[in-house]
């Protein structure tokens, strides 16, 4: 290496974010859009998550696994929203060099669990419907820990690989990034230096955070499918498949949005599109699931409005 050239490995101190549009008419109306949003997720989110906990007839192990999406999804939205919202009352948005790697671990952190949460809440229905005598052994309370603690462990290596990953990189030219948060794609447009590993490592992250988990999502729900057409009422089978239904649901506009996102790496001009994929995915997925979950649960409805009105659940 030359001298001096290690100084100027990194000029770019800040980022600045273009956020989702740059016209000062939109940003107050785009703030309160946002705000509501922010709050009715959150919200809807602690909703369920407090529902959950206090109705007893709710402490089973798929409604332990909806309690941690919940809290995931509150985690997803607060990492991007509330930074989105300063920006936007302020008119700029500048973001620190360590600040916006900090967001992108945790976003990264944050969504790989819920990528492996959902598996694993795939792997409950397929015990609860396909093994259902040994069910209580096999989903103990041990295991459902040590499940979430796994996905946990898995995202977390995820994400640290490729924030360090990024940090290695040289930016030393424009540092303006067209998003509204800091996230892999828009950062390896900036970057002045190879991304070749990163990219690398993004396909690797890729399978074992998106492939591997809705191939072995797709395996459950293919011996659940078989196993519920094998029941002989249809009201068995109706009831079989609402307990899967708000799962799926939830799993397709979270792969959908994801596999999106970061299977277009080459397309620079697409990064407009990436940001209304990236509102579906951040935003819009964590205010529609405890939506999802409640439309088509009849016991989270009545827990729900019990919790709401200050009922006692009944004995």
């Amino acid at each position: 290496m030359e001298p001096g050239a290690w100084d100027n490995r990194t000029a770019v101190t800040e980022f600045i974010l273009l956020g989702l549009t740059e016209n000062i008419r939109l940003q107050p109306i785009l703030f309160a859009v946002f705000l509501f949003a922010f709050v009715i997720t959150v919200g809807g989110n602690f909703s369920i998550l407090a529902t959950i906990l206090v109705e007893p007839k709710l402490h089973t192990p798929m409604y332990y696994f909806l309690g941690n999406l919940s809290l995931l999804d509150i985690g997803c939205i607060t990492v991007t929203v509330p930074p989105m919202l300063a920006c936007l009352l302020t008119q700029q948005c500048r973001v620190p060099y360590a600040a916006c790697l900090s967001q992108l671990f945790f976003f990264h952190l944050l969504a790989g669990v819920d990528c492996h949460l959902l598996t694993a809440m795939a792997y409950d229905r397929y015990l609860a419907i396909c093994q259902p005598l040994t069910y209580s052994a096999r989903m103990s309370r041990e295991v459902q820990g040590a499940l979430v603690g796994l996905c946990c462990t898995i995202s977390f290596i995820n994400a640290l690989t490729h924030t360090v990953a990024v940090s290695v990189l040289d930016f030393c030219g424009p540092n303006v990034v067209n998003h509204f948060y800091c996230d892999l794609p828009p950062l390896f447009q900036l970057s002045c230096s190879s991304i070749h590993l990163n990219g690398q490592l993004l396909f690797v992250g890729a399978t074992f955070m998106g492939v591997v988990p809705m191939i072995l999502i797709s395996v459950s729900y293919a011996h659940v499918a078989a196993a519920v057409l094998r029941i002989r009422s249809a009201e068995g089978r109706k009831k079989a498949f609402s307990t899967c239904g708000s799962h799926l649901t939830v799993v397709c506009i979270f792969y959908g949005t994801g596999f999106f996102s970061y299977m277009r790496l080459g397309s620079v001009s697409a990064s407009d599109k990436d940001k209304g994929i990236g509102i579906l995915n951040t935003i819009l997925s964590p205010m529609l699931n405890p939506v999802i979950y409640s439309l088509q649960n009849p016991d989270v409805q009545g827990a729900l409005r019990r919790v709401l009105t200050g009922k006692r659940p009944p004995e």
